[in-house]
């Protein structure tokens, strides 16, 4: 079984906890039988029927959705991110939109305009593609930084401002954006405001040899990932399920031990010579968010060390910023942030 975030040092035993009884047996903080957690982990097995792979991104999506924060995909063109995307909406039964970042766009084309209605002589509103569940923003890095910056309120607000009016998001609301970790030409990088906008930033890789045959092996049997539905997906959660989980999500309890553990890991980033800017206190919070979804999703109702080590690094790396001489080392930022990992103490 694949692991999840395989560029971590620290794993869990699998991306997903089996459903059943725990072995841990009663009073160890196990809650193997909340419903809204089991619609959830049945999700995998549905987005299975059209990705192969790629449990760690399903993971990181699904705790995004819990916690009420974006992802930002990254990997080279044609390992189904925008695929992935389309196939969890199906499984949790969200409206989901794709935007194609492209230089001509504009921010009206993300987030609605006002129109000039030659019947009423009036001006209305027309939402742009941002009002949705799930909204996949393809190639965000093609377009101009003014274009992203429309994203920024939908992002942390849920709302939208035009006019003078706020506009509510839908809820759930999730941004899902992919980047072209190799390809620059033709690219605006996202700016610091805007990547710390993101709760996680999950690397897809290439996939390995067996899970590339099964994927060939679905197209040659006719498989078409333009036709979704012939896949055979069917909603295993709702929006209610979601709610419910993440009332849960937030109950989920947490030490001081393992509050100071975060804030350590955190204020370690500032201090490296690697680093020439470290992590927020936005990204404390977010680790801890990203660590209490973890838990739940395992089965737990409190965080562990081990659920703040599995998530530091797809929780933190776009939030720090390496010095010059540290990138001309060839010295990468998960490999700075293993280290710090390695030499922060973990609380018993």
């Amino acid at each position: 079984m694949s692991q999840p975030y395989p560029e971590t040092p620290y794993q869990p035993q699998a991306p997903y906890p089996a459903g059943g009884q725990d072995s841990a047996g009663p009073g160890s903080g196990v809650d193997s039988a909340d419903p809204s957690r089991e619609a959830l982990l049945r999700v995998r097995s549905e987005v299975a029927k059209a990705v192969v792979g790629q449990d760690s991104t399903v993971t990181g999506l699904l705790i995004a959705l819990l916690t009420r924060g974006h992802v930002l995909l990254e990997g080279v063109p044609g390992v189904a991110k925008t695929l992935l995307v389309r196939a969890l909406s199906e499984a949790l039964s969200l409206d989901t939109k794709r935007v194609q970042f492209t230089p001509d766009l504009m921010p009206g084309d993300v987030t609605g305009s006002l129109v000039y209605d030659t019947h009423t002589s009036e001006f209305s509103f027309r939402e742009g593609p941002v009002f949705t569940n799930l909204m996949l923003a393809d190639e965000i890095n093609r377009t101009p930084p003014k274009t992203q910056a429309s994203l920024l309120e939908a992002m942390e607000e849920h709302q939208i401002s035009a006019d003078g009016v706020s506009r509510q998001l839908p809820s759930p609301f999730v941004v899902a954006a992919t980047q072209n970790p190799v390809e620059y030409e033709g690219t605006y990088p996202l700016p610091e405001a805007q990547l710390d906008r993101f709760l996680l930033k999950l690397a897809m890789p290439l996939p390995p040899r067996d899970d590339e045959i099964e994927v060939v092996r679905r197209h040659s049997a006719g498989f078409d990932p333009r036709e979704l539905s012939a896949a055979g997906i069917t909603p295993v959660a709702s929006a209610v399920d979601l709610e419910t989980a993440r009332d849960a999500v937030s109950a989920v309890g947490v030490s001081d031990e393992v509050l100071g553990y975060i804030v350590d890991i955190v204020r370690a980033t500032r201090s490296t010579p690697s680093f020439q800017l470290g992590v927020s206190p936005r990204g404390a919070t977010a680790l801890l968010k990203t660590g209490r979804a973890w838990a739940w999703l395992s089965g737990r109702n409190y965080v562990s060390p081990d659920d703040i080590k599995t998530l530091t690094l797809p929780t933190l790396r776009h939030r720090v910023s390496l010095r010059p001489e540290a990138q001309m080392d060839g010295v990468e930022a998960d490999d700075v942030l293993g280290t710090i990992l390695s030499t922060v103490p973990v609380p018993r």
